[in-house]
């Protein structure tokens, strides 16, 4: 009776801590995506992905506000933009291709701007 007891208490305080754990700190993917995007796309992007970086006030065309450019855009395109520049999805070509980046770093940061539209 007690070790049941004892055990049941031992399953709620591990989910509780499990559920701390899982929502107190975000992923290191996230963090890893959100490092990326501060290094490779705000100065032109802006930090809020509004299309308005420091950088990208000097360009022509400017930058694009994630929130409505990206809207209904796949996750492969996205892709395809950051992997091949602006030019290989139609865009402008003053964006560079970030050839340097892992597959892996691509897909984290597909999810890091989709978080700008919503």
């Amino acid at each position: 009776m007690i070790t049941t007891k004892l055990s049941r208490q031992y399953l709620c305080m591990t989910i509780v801590a499990s559920l701390v754990v899982l929502f107190a700190a975000p992923p290191a993917h996230a963090q890893a995506a959100a490092a990326l995007y501060s290094n490779k796309c705000a100065a032109c992007h802006g930090t809020d992905g509004k299309g308005d970086g420091p950088a990208g006030k000097y360009l022509n065309p400017k930058p694009t506000d994630f929130a409505s450019s990206l809207k209904g855009k796949t996750d492969d395109w996205i892709a395809k933009a950051i992997k091949g520049g602006g030019g290989a999805v139609g865009e402008s070509p003053v964006m560079p291709a970030y050839t340097d980046l892992s597959d892996d770093q691509v897909k984290e940061l597909v999810a890091y701007l989709k978080h700008f539209g919503s």
